[in-house]
C-alpha cells in the first residue's frame, strides 16, 4: 500500500509517489493507495497549479485504472477536516472485464478505523 500523505503542490512527494505507483504496477505489483491528511488533496478536481510553478500531474491519476489499480482509499475525516466531500474528487473509474467490461469507481470512502483495518492488512507500506 501506498500512502499519500502529502497535498500535491510544495514537495515531490506526491508526483513522486504517483510515478513509483505507475512503476509499481507496469511490473504487475498488486497496488493500492491510501489518501489521508493533506494527500486528498491529490485527488481534487480542477487542479490549478498555475501559481505554485509546479506542473499539474492530476490528469495523470486517471491512468490508474489502466493500470489495474482501482483500489484508493481516501479516509473521510481527512476529507471533512478539510472542508471537501466525495463530489470533490476526480471521478477516477477501472473496467472490470469480469462484468461485461462495466465501469467501476475506484476511489473509496473510508472511515479510519477501516483504513486502520486495511493498513494493518498490508504486508508493505510506502509512505509519501
Amino acid at each position: 500500500m501506498y500512502i499519500n500523505r502529502h497535498a500535491p503542490c510544495g514537495t515531490v512527494y506526491a508526483v513522486e509517489g504517483l510515478e513509483v505507483v505507475l512503476i509499481g504496477a507496469a511490473f504487475e505489483q498488486d497496488v493500492c493507495m491510501a489518501f489521508v491528511g493533506d494527500g486528498v488533496f491529490q485527488l481534487k478536481q480542477d487542479q490549478d497549479t498555475a501559481e505554485t510553478g509546479m506542473k499539474n500531474f492530476s490528469p495523470a491519476y486517471r491512468a490508474l485504472g489502466d493500470y489495474e489499480v482501482n483500489r484508493l482509499y481516501v479516509e473521510r475525516e481527512s476529507l471533512e477536516e478539510r472542508g471537501l466531500t466525495e463530489d470533490d474528487l476526480m471521478p477516477l473509474t477501472w473496467e472490470d472485464e469480469d462484468d461485461d467490461w462495466a465501469e467501476k469507481p475506484s476511489i473509496h470512502i473510508v472511515d479510519r478505523a477501516q483504513l486502520s483495518d486495511l493498513i494493518e492488512e498490508q504486508d508493505i507500506l510506502l509512505n509519501f
